[in-house]
């Protein structure tokens, strides 16, 4: 498996993703009730993005802990993040709800915040080197 010495840009983008993904989430997860109709947007779907965003808040910010990192996981979190923007825009381009206007500029705010880190984080993993194994086991020292 291929680690990086994580950039401390990386480091503080994956942080700053833990950070939205928590704050959104408990927003969706606890008031997906008074939002569904002001949005436009089903209550369901707004409670289970919340609650998705949750476990991802918890794992990006241990990521953004660690000073070495296996290269796949931040490709995967990159992956996530353009899977998820790319949602968001089908939510809108395809008919699959009726957000209201209100709505509309929620999904297209939290799409473009979704973009920002993620161009962060690409760039951090650019700026982020090769991480040399040192143990017998191949764990990195920074991994535990």
């Amino acid at each position: 498996m291929s680690f990086i010495q994580s950039s401390p840009l990386l480091r503080n983008a994956l942080a700053l993703d833990a950070a939205a993904c928590a704050g959104m989430g408990l927003l969706l997860a606890t008031a997906a009730g008074p939002l569904a109709a002001p949005l436009g947007l089903p209550e369901a779907l707004l409670r289970g993005a919340g609650l998705l965003l949750l476990p991802c808040a918890a794992l990006l910010g241990f990521l953004a802990s660690r000073k070495a990192l296996p290269r796949l996981a931040v490709y995967a979190v990159i992956g996530i993040n353009l899977v998820w923007i790319v949602d968001s825009l089908a939510i809108l381009l395809l008919g699959w709800f009726a957000p209201t206007g209100l709505g509309i500029a929620f999904v297209l705010a939290q799409a473009a915040a979704v973009a920002i880190v993620t161009e962060l984080e690409v760039l951090g993993l650019r700026r982020s080197g090769v991480a040399l194994l040192s143990h017998a086991d191949g764990e990195s020292p920074a991994l535990r």
